[in-house]
């Protein structure tokens, strides 16, 4: 499962521009609820794996670009239907592989140490998230490509709301009197897998180079 923070509640597709004080991060548990029993959900969750466990062999052997809803329920042994179930499509089943780092890097900056985490000033725990970021990134660079889902849905699953809410809240209060959540696209667009594709790979430039940009990004949104 992927968690996500937000800054209410009630949940509303961009939070509402108020002060830092006014909101604090809710921790939310993305996916349907299982209302199967116990066996069920055991048979679910070893089916699971199991397809996971195809996938990541594929990944391995023959790059991302060989996980197929196919030639994973080959892996596997088990019908196509099967996967599509479990999954939705590839872009579901490429993340749901990409969903223990994500977890990681989540709690790591939700709840990890500073300056990542909690105790650091904002613009020291903005300038930690995306160097972290931006490393996480790169370590799944391929693995992140392909599962980048189409352009109607790419800015609102869940783990990219996930760290614009958290950068939203960082900017709120570095930052108190700026549209946040505008800001905020613009940082997370440094952050996205195609550009960094591209710095790193085509224009062959160090992951040093790009963390001082971000710093300097930063600095530069939050007049430091």
């Amino acid at each position: 499962m992927l968690y996500a923070v937000f800054m209410s509640s009630t949940l509303p597709p961009f939070p509402a521009s108020q002060g830092p004080a006014a909101k604090t991060p809710v921790m939310v548990e993305f996916g349907a609820g299982d209302a199967d029993g116990p066996c069920l959900r055991a048979d679910a969750a070893r089916n699971r794996a199991r397809l996971l466990d195809a996938a990541a062999r594929l990944v391995a052997e023959h790059g991302a670009a060989a996980v197929t809803m196919e030639a994973v329920a080959a892996a596997a042994q088990v019908g196509k239907g099967t996967v599509f179930r479990r999954f939705g499509d590839r872009t579901g089943l490429l993340t749901a592989l990409l969903d223990h780092s994500e977890k990681k890097f989540q709690a790591s900056f939700l709840s990890g140490p500073p300056p990542l985490g909690p105790g650091a000033p904002a613009v020291e725990r903005l300038r930690a998230f995306g160097c972290a970021a931006l490393r996480r990134a790169d370590a799944d660079l391929e693995l992140q490509l392909a599962a980048e889902p189409c352009p109607d849905r790419r800015f609102v699953v869940p783990a990219r709301r996930v760290r614009h809410g958290h950068v939203v809240l960082l900017l709120r209060q570095a930052v108190p009197d700026a549209d946040a959540e505008l800001l905020a696209q613009t940082l997370m667009g440094y952050l996205e897998p195609a550009l960094i594709h591209h710095l790193t790979r085509q224009c062959h430039m160090p992951m040093e180079r790009l963390q001082a940009g971000w710093h300097d990004l930063v600095a530069r949104l939050t007049r430091t």
